[in-house]
């Protein structure tokens, strides 16, 4: 029995191996270049590599309709965080065409009343229930979150019509199939639209573009089936209507392992831990609470945020005055490294397969232990205080940046950008998730009223993975960096070389041309 037991253990683990393998083998970049009838496909320089984009904006609303060509009924499946923000802004892209955007619920859904509030009616045949919405529509936005795919995606499978488009703003489920060894159906596209912001960054920088053109949250494409041999045309045709001011391409294998890994390191989780961990070490030489939250939350969501969002990560070093740099370096060097560990393990675990594991068995246990509050430390509970007496979110903004605050951003922000540019992301994927979507989406919504309004404005992925992940980064900091700085310890200097001339800025640069200087107006 003890012979046969083991067997079976060093089978079961021979399995994972090799499952893990063949994910961590499963290809990070387009296989080929892609080409349109209906939008230019521009070539663009990003410091060492050529990638292909498409621009967006309003003027090319009209041209939706060819590029949607058999498309009659679009299906957009939930109300999360995407669907009211995508379903709205289609909608409203294609407004005058005879292309109905309709939403799908599950029968009895809460929603159902908010999608009502939102125009969306069974009066007059936009919303309905899920699965007849699916099995009548020519391309179906599946919107649900990732553990609901999880669960549904057989019957959603089985609801598709024949040479219809299946489309996902994210990978999750692909990891998912991967993991198993199953597969989507091979009658049907599937395509990609992933915009690099949460639902209702989405929603309103769209409707900041009907005074400035272009202006929208930057978005992925990825074709990973191609059936009808429109796949394309769709995948671009909704990212455009969605307001993406530009489209870059990428694959659903990359997608999903940036995406949940970006939004477990500085997008949501890492900033998260890096400000409760700030707030401490600044209350310990002395701060009051006030100030303690000021020189760390306040400074990354306000001038760290609009500097790299309008001038780049070099800038926030170069802007500094010439006492506080040697501290910014300082700060970086004792950081930089503390944040990769944990960095390169989060990266590890989404690309195994098991963050993903972890979601759906998460989610399996919310009937018995939902998710718990997490602005309800001593560090947001000043931050509201600090609000509260501070003015309006813009003049909020307008603080000194503490070059301590500057080097343990920046660091980690960095770290992450390295472990994708090591692993062989392209590079508008590395600079969207680990910069654009960062300081364009995310933290204006922190700034306004504090973490959970930025991180539970985001899909049941990312706010599972910001709550487990922020205590990691907050006690590396602690434990390793603010002892590092307070021992003033040596400066790595081939590592600040390296920030210093790393080719990110001048990706950065490039990004920068490729959409309007808009900045999100939170209320």
């Amino acid at each position: 029995e003890l012979l046969t037991m083991l067997a079976r253990l060093t089978a079961s683990a021979a399995r994972g191996w090799t499952r893990g393998a063949r994910l961590a083998s499963s290809a990070l970049h387009p296989s080929k270049k892609f080409t349109s009838k209906h939008f230019d496909v521009e070539t663009v320089k990003l410091a060492d590599q050529e990638e292909q984009i498409v621009r967006g904006g309003r003027h090319l609303f009209d041209k939706l309709p060819a590029a949607l060509e058999g498309v009659k009924q679009i299906g957009v499946i939930g109300w999360g965080s995407q669907g009211p923000a995508q379903a709205q802004n289609m909608r409203e892209s294609l407004e005058g065409s005879d292309i109905k955007v309709k939403i799908g619920l599950r029968s009895g859904s809460s929603s159902m009343k908010a999608a009502r509030e939102c125009g969306f009616t069974e009066d007059s045949g936009t919303l309905g229930e899920m699965y007849s919405v699916i099995s009548e529509s020519d391309m179906v936005l599946l919107l649900i979150s990732d553990a609901a795919c999880v669960e549904e995606y057989k019957n959603v499978f089985n609801a598709l019509k024949p040479n219809s488009t299946l489309g996902l703003s994210h990978g999750f489920l692909l990891g998912h199939l991967e993991s198993i060894g199953a597969d989507f159906p091979a009658n049907v596209d599937v395509v990609l639209c992933a915009p690099k912001g949460m639902g209702p960054s989405v929603r309103r920088l769209y409707e900041q573009g009907r005074e400035v053109n272009g202006s929208g949250i930057n978005a992925s494409f990825a074709v990973h089936q191609d059936v009808t041999g429109k796949a394309t045309e769709r995948a671009l045709a909704w990212a455009i209507g969605v307001g993406s001011p530009y489209v870059f391409q990428t694959t659903l294998n990359a997608e999903w392992r940036s995406d949940i890994f970006g939004e477990r390191c500085i997008l949501l989780g890492g900033v998260h831990g890096m400000i409760e961990s700030l707030f401490r070490y600044y209350e310990s030489i002395g701060m009051s609470p006030q100030d303690a939250f000021k020189q760390s939350g306040e400074v990354i969501t306000g001038p760290l945020t609009r500097i790299i969002s309008h001038d780049g990560i070099r800038a926030v070093y170069d802007q500094l005055p010439e006492a506080d740099k040697p501290i910014f370096k300082a700060a970086y060097c004792a950081s930089y490294k503390p944040s990769r560990s944990i960095i390169e393990e989060c990266y590890d675990s989404v690309s195994s397969g098991n963050e993903i594991r972890d979601v759906v068995m998460a989610s399996r246990r919310f009937d018995r232990y939902p998710m718990g509050i997490i602005d309800n430390t001593r560090t947001w509970r000043i931050a509201k205080e600090v609000r509260a007496a501070g003015g309006t979110a813009e003049e909020r903004k307008h603080i000194t940046v503490h070059p301590v605050t500057a080097g343990v951003y920046c660091s980690m922000m960095m770290a992450q950008i390295d472990c994708l540019y090591d692993r062989g992301h392209v590079y508008s994927e590395i600079v969207n998730e680990s910069v654009i979507e960062s300081v364009d989406s995310l933290n204006p919504y922190m700034h306004a009223r504090g973490v959970s309004y930025m991180v539970d404005n985001c899909s049941v992925t990312a706010r599972l993975g910001s709550r487990k992940w922020a205590p990691r980064f907050d006690y590396i900091l602690t434990e390793q960096a603010f002892p590092a700085i307070d021992e003033k310890a040596p400066a790595d200097e081939a590592l600040f070389s390296s920030f210093l001339n790393h080719p990110v800025h001048a990706m950065l640069k490039t990004c920068s041309q490729l959409r309007p200087s808009v900045d999100i107006s939170v209320s």
